[in-house]
């Protein structure tokens, strides 16, 4: 597939958005709320992520971008990251044959160097498990941020092109957009943030310039089937417009299916 951006032309249209990104929101309160602690909400979450996979598989969509660990998150309490590292390992050594089985494949972006030696050697792995598979595309950010990513984007640019610090006037979208995290994907159609909150919190920033964005009150545990295809129906109904007028876009009837 030709990676097109949305400042640069008009990507295609479609019913069914093409690469679907979620901020994963709402566990602990989720939790909270049923007077269990913060940590039994993140477990309950795996099933949704597991829910989504498979909806958004059947639904048509070949890249689903889930926002799993933020470079910020790392100011929670050290009892609730311990146990979100805790699930990102239980998940990779659950869940990988499955995703292999399926034709998925598993890519992680962010700084994982923080992480445990263990966990870093289980990530690679499992995106060499899968790096065959073209079925459908699921990326994880942990310990993603936006800014770093357009940042450490702008420092192996200039690594690679030592020439551009002497001309900058050089630099333009093109010769950056290769170096970030999600250059291999199309921008996200649809972004979906679930509990509540009502802003992107640093998460691929560049890359949702002219993303649609849906929010919802429903925590991530509760977030079901019915719920995401409301988010899609919701999606469907939108004028994407591009910079263009109304006027300019093709009607309903004639969007891709």
């Amino acid at each position: 597939m030709k990676i097109i951006s949305s400042t640069q032309q008009v990507p295609e249209v479609c019913d069914v958005p093409k690469h679907v990104a979620i901020i994963m929101d709402g566990n602990g309160r989720w939790a909270t709320k049923r007077h269990l602690p913060r940590t039994a909400g993140h477990a309950k979450g795996v099933q949704t992520v597991r829910n989504s996979i498979k909806y958004f598989g059947e639904l048509g969509t070949r890249y689903l971008t889930l926002f799993a660990f933020s470079s910020e998150n790392w100011r929670r309490p050290r009892e609730e990251v311990n146990l979100l590292m805790r699930l990102f390992v239980q998940a990779l050594e659950q869940e990988v044959d499955e995703l292999k089985k399926r034709g998925v494949r598993l890519r992680v972006i962010g700084d994982i160097s923080r992480f445990e030696p263990k966990l870093q050697a289980m990530i690679r792995a499992a995106e060499q498990n899968t790096a065959h598979n073209d079925t459908f595309h699921l990326t994880i950010a942990a310990n993603y941020g936006g800014r770093w990513d357009i940042l450490h984007a702008i420092e192996q640019m200039l690594l690679d092109n030592p020439s551009l610090v002497k001309n900058p006037g050089s630099i333009d979208e093109r010769a950056l957009s290769p170096y970030l995290s999600m250059a291999w994907a199309p921008e996200p159609d649809l972004f979906i943030r679930t509990g509540g909150e009502q802003r992107i919190s640093n998460f691929l920033i560049w890359q949702l310039a002219y993303t649609e964005l849906y929010f919802t009150e429903k925590f991530w545990p509760e977030f079901d089937r019915a719920d995401m295809a409301h988010a899609v129906d919701w999606y469907r109904h939108r004028e994407r417009r591009f910079g263009r007028t109304s006027a300019q876009t093709p009607a309903e009837t004639e969007k891709v299916t």
